[in-house]
């Protein structure tokens, strides 16, 4: 007899695996309550004002805008979570088809739930005076809610987007595995296309045909890359090594060459392609120190900061009392040697120091540094409160990189050095030495590592390549002030190592990508940026606490847990129908069981 998942209203009872004919309840509770998480986020989000400052800018031109977008996406979450809960109710998660009348129920339940919060909104909006408690409650947020169809109307049109959004998203889960992840592919490159042009390029939204072919080509080609992959994957395995390797490196030649050409996409993607860079620099330097070594530095900002006033005191013709004017490649060596100087002497008393009593020293360092450039004693030798300008441009030959895009080229390099280096050094001696004292100190010292040398080597190096990413950063603006120079530039970097994956060289750079572009790709949401960038912080922490881009060891340390879980579920669940049959073999009340209809 063939086994098949009907629906009734009843009310919830355990399921009987051996029934042939499962009458399962629908839990009319997961529409309703998803409804109203998404309406209560889609409410705050117009409250806040981000739906009214966001409706100007058009993702697709006279189509959609970033305001409808950002109603929509928790529309389409609480769509989304009320189909897949109402899917995995019935425990045929391959079986959809059976139970699609509830699904397209279930969505279009959360849509309408989703929206009724909204229009409660407009109706609550328009009969009392909302904005004496919520500034952005205006009459062009209730006319922008309403499709300016006014109240009776728009709220009735309202109402029928979010059942269709259910409805369309229900038909989605219905689709095969690897055509439904090229639509949704497909469908987020959109957005994230029409923002990337606008903010790097000061365009407007995209035409209606650039949406559809974005959607055509990332989709089609995620589809033919998801069915073809395994057939690809076997035939490179084939090849001979020295073919595999001249793949690898054509591979590795057309990425070179991708990156080069970015500067020429214009200035202000060139400015933030060198913020990505120094960010980077500095966050291979603290991911020795941290992510190699264990240590815990806060004030790591103080070797930043030694490295540009190094560089402004040197090249700068502001400052005479040094007696000699240097070209940047001069200065450059001081520069790092100085952060790698004082990265010796800040080791030297730390290192009987761990955790927090660590953080905290380290982190009042880097406040004396900068009130130290701050104060009015040095003034004549480092500028004080008035900083030095005129610093001095690198210069190749008769060639001055005097622009943003010709700053990217030397800063790439010193990321390459920086990066090779850190991967020497973490598969050599010292490498796993530093990663036996982040283990345990007192382990690694009882196995004859010299504890001294080993952490003011893990000091001095991530200081160097700090104070070489602020020679980059005295030249990139020519001016340098004590003020560009406080704890929060330490914190955004620890969120580097942190968010990429501490220990991880690539991440690094990932999570440079992360933090530092996207808060520009997002400055055109004005206030509401840092708002945006702390959501997707949060999201990626619930979500990657291991980072973007883990090192194998990290990943497997925080999730050998997660797997002895499911190796001790999956072993319950295999042993479950005839424990289930034994202790009770028809359930009381609930699921019903009948033959063939």
């Amino acid at each position: 007899m063939q086994k098949r998942i009907r629906f009734s209203w009843a009310a919830p009872s355990p399921p009987d695996l051996a029934a042939t004919d499962q009458v399962l309840p629908f839990a009319w509770s997961i529409p309703v309550l998803s409804g109203v998480i998404g309406g209560s986020i889609a409410v705050f989000l117009s409250l806040l004002g981000m739906v009214e400052v966001s409706s100007g800018r058009d993702i697709i031109s006279d189509v959609l805008s970033m305001g409808q977008v950002l109603v929509l996406l928790p529309l389409i979450y609480a769509t989304y979570r009320s189909v897949n809960q109402t899917a995995l109710l019935a425990c045929v998660d391959q079986d959809k088809k059976r139970i699609a009348p509830w699904l397209f129920l279930a969505g279009a339940l959360a849509g309408l739930v989703s929206c009724a919060l909204l229009a409660l909104l407009v109706l609550i909006g328009t009969t009392v005076d909302l904005q004496a408690f919520f500034v952005r409650a205006s009459p062009t947020l209730y006319d922008l809610l309403t499709l300016g169809m006014g109240v009776p109307a728009g709220l009735l049109v309202l109402l029928a987007i979010g059942a269709l959004v259910g409805i369309l998203l229900a038909a989605v889960s219905l689709l095969p595995g690897q055509l439904r992840r090229s639509i949704v592919l497909g469908m987020v490159l959109i957005p994230v296309v029409a923002i990337l042009h606008s903010t790097l390029f000061s365009g407007s939204g995209l035409s209606l045909l650039a949406a559809v072919i974005i959607l055509l080509l990332v989709g089609g080609a995620s589809y033919l890359w998801s069915s073809s992959q395994d057939t690809v994957k076997e035939r490179v395995a084939d090849l001979s090594p020295a073919r595999q390797r001249n793949m690898r490196l054509g591979a590795w030649v057309a990425a070179g060459l991708i990156v080069l050409a970015l500067p020429l996409l214009g200035a202000y993607p060139a400015d933030i392609l060198d913020m990505i860079g120094l960010y980077a620099l500095m966050g291979l330097g603290l991911n020795i120190v941290v992510g190699f070594a264990g240590l815990l530095d806060l004030g790591y900002v103080a070797f930043f900061a030694l490295g540009a006033y190094t560089l402004g005191v040197l090249t700068s013709p502001e400052i005479l009392w040094t007696g000699v004017t240097l070209t940047f490649w001069q200065a450059l060596p001081f520069a790092v040697g100085v952060s790698t100087l004082a990265g010796i002497i800040l080791g030297v008393p730390v290192l009987g120091m761990r955790g927090d009593y660590l953080a905290i020293v380290t982190l009042g360092f880097g406040e004396i540094i900068r009130l130290v450039f701050l104060s009015d004693w040095l003034k004549p030798y480092i500028g004080g409160s008035n900083g030095i300008t005129r610093i001095a441009k690198p210069a190749i030959g008769p060639i001055v990189l005097n622009n943003q895009q010709g700053l990217f080229y030397p800063i790439l390099v010193g990321c390459l050095v920086v990066a090779f280096i850190s991967l020497r050094s973490k598969n050599s001696r010292l490498g796993r030495a530093w990663m036996a004292v982040r283990e345990d100190e007192d382990v690694a010292q009882a196995m004859g590592i010299d504890l001294v040398r080993t952490k003011l080597l893990a000091f001095a190096t991530g200081a160097a390549f700090a104070g070489l990413a602020g020679a980059f950063f005295a030249t990139k603006l020519t001016s340098i002030y004590p003020h560009s120079f406080h704890l929060l530039v330490s914190i955004n970097v620890l969120c580097v190592v942190i968010v990429g994956g501490m220990g991880s060289i690539p991440g690094v750079v990932v999570g440079s990508l992360a933090l530092v572009g996207l808060p520009e790709v997002l400055r055109e949401f004005s206030e509401y940026r840092l708002l945006m960038y702390g959501a997707a912080l949060v999201l990626m922490m619930l979500n990657r606490p291991e980072g973007l881009l883990p090192e194998a060891r990290r990943r497997l340390e925080l999730h050998e847990a997660d797997e002895e879980l499911e190796d001790y579920a999956a072993a319950e669940l295999e042993t479950l129908p005839a424990t289930a049959a034994a202790a009770n073999p028809v359930p009381p009340g609930g699921l019903t069981e009948s033959g063939d209809q």
